[in-house]
């Protein structure tokens, strides 16, 4: 059976969260909770459907996704009955895959594994064995064959020494799900539709329960405060870093290292500790980054060197360049092959020729700077007039002194010179040297002033 529907439980509060924000959208790694389980539930299911509750308009605002279906649980009653309100929406010749909008990081083989468990079965549970189960609803077997999934507060005290314990997640053929469903009562301690009562329902229905293991806890685990959070969090990025290590990546230190995006990279790159990568960013071959560095939404190309404190967004670095350190490169900057991009400087929205160097201490913005051109300390481009934005050109092989400030819109031409501390507001013709300095005095009869 080949036709899967994902239905989703979001309708937690999250209180021990003590946010305003809804549990589903706490994040992990830069995506939601919920978001974290959609991603799985699409790869594996032609339908999803989030049964929502507390702050819906601030979960489907969040998710911005118009193939689900959204199906509200207005009352909280209990695990089957929220899985009931979205079940009128799904045929009967079908598997219903339930999880948990809070459980972010279930695998898909593992998911896999269970459908192929339903299909075979019309039941299948996924379950993990815990040292301490305590607070979890405990898998009953005898014989080794499942008959009931007790919950902790129900527990006789030998069942209570069971340490299988219940996951929630499962798949179900959905015709049988909505028969057992429709069996269920709030006769139990938290006065609620228990999901898992349906397993009982089941095996007194002569059907077989299937399961599958996890060996992994942290697959399973579920979120309810800021400080488990922090734990899947470590726990997701040294998954990341160890699979990363596996394709050939060098990590100095892996549990100094996040990539809260997607990352892609050529041989023998090296990343050095507390490197922090967002959004989309590919490396080319033989690229390095040293620590302290934050990139989002990067390209980098082969050879690159990147050193210490440097930020980069938005970005192009192509092959053979050095940034750093304490660069800061901003979104639309291209910095040209064999470029030097030195300690404190700025690059906004402008393309650095080939071979370039602003070494130190200036401001690039708005600019196109031609191949070979040398900027000096405390160079700067002033390209705000405080209401609109404007270019300078900077032609090839030109040279730009220390401490000058290029006012645009200028040009400067190929092979130009800018003496040291000048401002420019007119076009510097090619292969001649363009300064504005005020004349230097020296006043003979000055007295430094003492203090009174």
């Amino acid at each position: 059976m080949n036709n899967i529907h994902a239905i989703i439980l979001a309708a937690g509060k999250g209180t021990r969260m003590n946010s305003t924000k809804p549990k589903v959208l706490q994040t992990l790694s830069n995506n939601t909770l919920l978001g974290h389980v959609l991603v799985q539930a699409k790869h594996i299911s032609q339908k999803v459907h989030i049964v929502y509750g507390f702050g819906g308009d601030q979960v489907k605002q969040a998710i911005n996704d118009e193939s689900i279906n959204w199906v509200e649980q207005a009352e909280q009653l209990g695990t089957g009955h929220a899985v009931s309100q979205a079940t009128p929406y799904i045929e009967d010749d079908s598997i219903s895959l339930i999880l948990y909008g809070d459980v972010p990081l279930i695998q898909l083989e593992t998911l896999s594994q269970l459908i192929n468990a339903a299909n075979s079965t019309g039941v299948a549970l996924l379950s993990v064995v815990l040292d301490n189960p305590t607070g979890y609803g405990r898998i009953i077997r005898h014989n080794d064959v499942i008959q009931a999934i007790v919950e902790q507060k129900d527990a006789m005290p030998e069942q209570l020494e069971v340490c299988e314990v219940n996951t929630g997640i499962m798949a179900v053929n959905t015709q049988l799900l909505k028969k057992y469903l429709s069996n269920l009562d709030s006769n139990n301690a938290q006065g609620e539709l228990y999901l898992t009562d349906i397993i009982e329902s089941a095996v007194n229905d002569g059907k077989v329960i299937a399961s599958v293991v996890t060996t992994d806890a942290f697959e399973v685990a579920g979120v309810n405060d800021k400080v488990q959070l922090a734990e899947l969090e470590r726990i997701f990025q040294q998954q990341q870093a160890n699979q990363y290590m596996q394709q050939g990546l060098t990590l100095k230190d892996p549990a100094r290292f996040d990539c809260r995006g997607s990352l892609s990279f050529g041989k023998d790159c090296e990343i050095d500790i507390n490197t922090l990568i967002e959004g989309k960013v590919s490396l080319g071959n033989n690229t390095s980054i040293a620590p302290n560095c934050s990139i989002k939404n990067a390209k980098i190309g082969d050879n690159v060197t990147i050193l210490a404190n440097s930020v980069i967004e938005g970005a192009v670095i192509n092959n053979g360049a050095s940034i750093g350190p304490f660069a800061r490169i901003r979104p639309q900057a291209d910095i040209g092959e064999n470029a030097k991009i030195g300690n404190f400087v700025e690059v906004k929205k402008s393309i650095i020729g080939k071979g370039s160097k602003v070494s130190h201490l200036s401001y690039v913005g708005d600019t196109i700077m031609g191949s070979d051109v040398n900027v000096g300390a405390g160079a700067i481009t002033c390209n705000y007039d405080g209401v609109n934005k404007h270019q300078t050109i900077i032609g090839d092989n030109a040279f730009i002194g220390s401490d000058s400030q290029l006012v645009a819109p200028v040009t400067i031409g190929k092979n130009a010179t800018i003496g040291a501390g000048s401002t420019i507001t007119k076009e510097s013709p090619e292969d001649q040297l363009t300064l504005s300095r005020s004349k230097q005095i020296t006043m003979k009869n000055w007295q430094r002033p003492t203090k009174k």
